[in-house]
């Protein structure tokens, strides 16, 4: 802002001496002009005018042999629409490149932010401001002021310096900082982010301040250091990248030090707590990396964590609530490229438990490589087939790995009946998987129960389908009568799926292995590790659905029921029956329900249901969840609320809350406000969130925080929806140790 008014004044200044000298196109216009010697006075409503710049004063003074040009009362100076300027006396000398504003006054009208100083001075480059207040609210009454001893701003980098800077809120005064540093302009920079403070009488007092570095376009750092004075300090940073018009990427990493106090008596796993996550994606990987010029698809996504314990999380930030924690890490990278015709991928999964001191055990997936190829018609689009092809690569560090080759072959042959009224279709499932162990000297059992093994099955699926639309004036109704009969084949196995036989019923092999695998029995969990078919059981299933649809194509309801049954000899009969609704009762509001019935307990085995509003003012969310797998200490119920309130422009209101009622225990709470004007926003949250620790034990235990939240925006020094200054207060735990 500053920067455009000493650029109006300088050239104003030298185009009345070129007016004289070199006959620039200068206009300037009073009541009455008088020439005494080399002194030019101007007088009554005078107005220099050159270019689109415009400057207007009551009376001016020129001095050609000095290049002094002095304006006196009511000043005013502007360039564009933007920059308005205001003062009493200036003061110009072109020779020596200096301006003197006595007093000053700045508007920048596009951010809004006024600046004001008893006297102002400015050579070349430089400004300095004396005594003075900035701020971006109302200047006749503003709500939050900044007071300054004195101030730098520099006319390049628009980069304005305060200090012994005292913030005020309606006069009173509630923060001091000997320095502060803002820019002007609105483009992308470095600088100082937004504080933020904290208290908890365990972890002591607790700030950050981060620092945002931005020195070219493509790339971004965000350092935020951070100490809590009864527990440790540490550092957390975030690089982010744009390399290229189809790629981005992001690392994070950080770093937390306990103190030794602190880490004796909360009994924690590690004094030290550190880790990185790695984001990367790409669109277009193989003709940018490999300079080819495919025509196809490629892409490449990578997603990389690693940390010692779920503190480093923990301690990312003061707000708990927006960290999502786990004790189980998954790091990925997936490429893969694809075609109309073909796809190829590459999958590399990472996997690692941070209650246990090794991972050596771990079964990691490096890699599964993947092929399909899409949909082929032949018969006049009656016959179709496709092939999918999955090889995943097992390995671990100790124990038995292994290669495991999965080949998926349907044959569909379908054709309409009665004018297409009727849909049949008869699919031919092909399946075959062969798995090849390694390091099988490393285990006690039996080395005949891993040996190589090939498993291979056909099945057969029937279906028979009709659907039926009739359009009405301003509805229309979609409905859907389907069946499925499936059945099993012939089926071969040979070497490791052959010697499960003598451990597990033909029928129930799979789905023993699984539940026996998530147990901690070491026969069955050796045995069950590597085995992951499904059983193909003989059933059918019914089902029913339909649409309903406004005359903009809008879904207003969509309903569905499904039903199987199972024609086994010992767990035969009707499995659970499904419904689903989705209703759209209005344009803001909604209701979903997902339920599954069991005949043989008389219960439901899960239900499901969530109502939500989502108008301008209010939007409200509550559901429900419940599952039930009818075994001891097996049942989920799970309640979720969330409301929020814009009372006014001013004024909105927030509310959380997710409980557990089979456990009788809160999860997490949230209430709070915001409050908002133009040229600030405070805001005022209580919180409650449950989250894991790692203890000394190797156990993943968890904390009940309760919190305060403070927040402070000044705008437009704070951006709108962004992040602003911040205090928090951890209140102490009745119940267990804060």
């Amino acid at each position: 802002m500053l920067k455009f008014f000493i650029f109006i004044t300088l050239l104003v200044a030298s185009a009345v001496a070129q007016d004289i000298k070199n006959n620039d196109k200068v206009e300037v216009y009073a009541t009455t002009m008088d020439t005494i010697d080399n002194i030019v006075i101007a007088k009554g409503d005078v107005v220099v005018i050159y270019q689109d710049y415009h400057l207007s004063a009551k009376r001016a003074r020129y001095d050609r042999d000095s290049g002094d040009l002095e304006l006196f009362e009511n000043i005013r100076a502007s360039q564009g629409e933007n920059i308005k300027l205001l003062g009493e006396y200036a003061k110009l000398n072109i020779a020596n490149k200096e301006r003197t504003f006595t007093p000053f006054f700045m508007l920048e009208k596009t951010s809004d932010v006024w600046l004001s100083g008893d006297k102002g001075f400015s050579k070349e480059k430089d400004i300095d401001v004396t005594s003075g207040v900035m701020s971006g609210c109302d200047p006749n009454n503003p709500l939050w002021k900044m007071e300054f001893t004195s101030s730098e701003y520099n006319t390049d980098t628009m980069w304005l310096n305060l200090y012994n800077a005292r913030l005020y809120l309606y006069d009173i005064p509630v923060f001091y900082t000997p320095y502060f540093g803002y820019s002007l302009d609105t483009t992308r920079r470095t600088g100082l982010l937004p504080p933020m403070i904290g208290y908890s009488e365990k972890e002591g007092f607790y700030y950050e301040q981060a620092l945002f570095i931005a020195e070219q376009n493509w790339w971004d750092l965000e350092l935020k250091p951070q100490v809590r004075t009864n527990r440790g300090s540490g550092l957390y940073s975030t690089f982010r990248f744009v390399d290229s018009k189809t790629s981005k990427g992001s690392l994070t990493a950080g770093y937390f030090k306990e103190k030794e106090r602190y880490f004796q008596e909360s009994e924690l796993a590690n004094k030290k707590h550190y880790g990185f996550n790695f984001l990367y994606d790409n669109n277009d990987f193989i003709n940018q990396w490999f300079g080819t010029n495919l025509k196809g698809q490629s892409g490449a996504y990578m997603d990389i964590v690693n940390m010692n314990d779920v503190d480093y999380i923990n301690l990312s930030t003061n707000d708990t609530t927006q960290n999502a924690t786990t004790t189980q890490l998954i790091s990925r990278i997936n490429l893969f490229y694809n075609t109309d015709n073909d796809y190829i991928g590459a999958y590399f999964k990472h996997y690692k438990d941070l209650t246990v001191d090794s991972n050596e055990k771990t079964l990691q997936s490096l890699p599964a490589l993947h092929y399909h190829t899409y949909l082929e018609t032949f018969l006049d689009d009656h016959l179709s087939y496709s092939l999918d092809v999955k090889s995943d690569n097992y390995y671990r560090q100790v124990g038995v790995s292994a290669v495991q080759t999965d080949v998926n072959i349907p044959i569909t042959l379908h054709t309409s009946l009665f004018d297409e009224y009727l849909n049949v279709s008869y699919t031919a499932n092909m399946y075959a998987q062969h798995t090849t162990f390694k390091n099988k000297s490393e285990i006690s059992a039996p080395s005949k129960e891993y040996d190589d093994g090939v498993y291979a099955r056909n099945y057969h699926q029937f279906n028979a389908s009709t659907q039926l639309t009739r359009a009405y004036d301003e509805l229309t109704h979609v409905i859907e009568f389907g069946t499925q009969y499936q059945m099993d084949g012939l089926d071969a196995q040979s070497g490791y799926y052959d010697e499960q036989k003598d451990l597990f019923d033909t029928q129930q092999r799979g789905a023993y292995c699984a539940k026996r695998a998530n147990m901690t029995d070491p026969e069955y969990a050796a045995r069950c590790e590597f085995y992951n078919i499904a059983e193909i059981e003989k059933q059918l299933q019914l089902y029913f659905s339909h649409y309903l649809y406004d005359a903009l194509g809008n879904q207003i309801i969509y309903h569905r029921v499904a039903q199987n049954i199972t024609y086994e000899d010992v767990n035969g009969g009707a499995g659970d029956l499904e419904n689903e609704l989705d209703y759209q009762i209005t344009d803001d509001f909604n209701f979903y329900n997902n339920m599954f019935y069991n005949y043989d307990e008389n219960s439901f085995s899960k239900n499901f249901n969530k109502i939500s509003y989502t108008g301008k003012t209010l939007q409200l969310g509550l559901s429900h969840m419940y599952k039930n797998y009818f075994t001891e200490q097996a049942v989920i119920s799970y309640m979720t609320t969330s409301v929020s309130y814009i009372y006014d422009k001013h004024y909105s209101y927030s509310f959380k809350h997710d409980y557990d009622l089979e456990r009788s225990e809160k999860r997490g709470f949230e209430i709070g406000f915001l409050y908002q004007k133009r040229c600030w926003d405070f805001g005022l949250r209580y919180v409650e969130n449950n989250r894991p620790i790692l203890s000394l034990n190797g156990m993943s235990d968890s904390i009940y925080d309760r919190y305060i939240y403070l927040t402070i925006r000044l705008k437009p020094i704070m951006a709108s929806g962004g992040q602003g200054a911040g205090f928090s207060y951890r209140l102490p735990d009745k119940s267990m140790e804060n």
